[in-house]
């Protein structure tokens, strides 16, 4: 009596592909919508969290310093230019995984 063992090379269940995520966010599959407005959403973040940032720190500045700079230099000099880049750098990612998930399922 012999007893044999089912090998999991031919099994019928399929396997399913592991896909990438990035802190549980799925790299993958992304219509155009949702692209446009991850990468929108990206450049609105980053702009209104640096200007947060640049307007306390010149809050400290002024204050601790006896300096008088202008409140609306942390839009132009801080916010504006980090929400460029960012959404810049979130256009060519975002637009990328929609390129891919586009073309890679035809």
């Amino acid at each position: 009596m012999s007893i044999t063992t089912a090998n999991s090379s031919h099994s019928n269940v399929p396997t399913q592909k592991s896909h990438g995520k990035f802190l549980g966010f799925p790299l993958e599959g992304f219509g155009f919508f949702t692209s446009a407005l991850l990468t929108l959403a990206s450049g609105f973040l980053a702009f209104f969290a640096v200007t947060t940032i640049a307007i306390f720190a010149l809050l400290a500045w002024n204050i601790y310093g006896n300096h008088n700079v202008p409140y609306n230099d942390s839009y132009l000099y801080a916010g504006l230019p980090a929400g460029i880049i960012v959404f810049a750098i979130a256009a060519i990612v975002f637009g990328v995984l929609w390129f891919r998930a586009t073309f890679s399922a035809k």
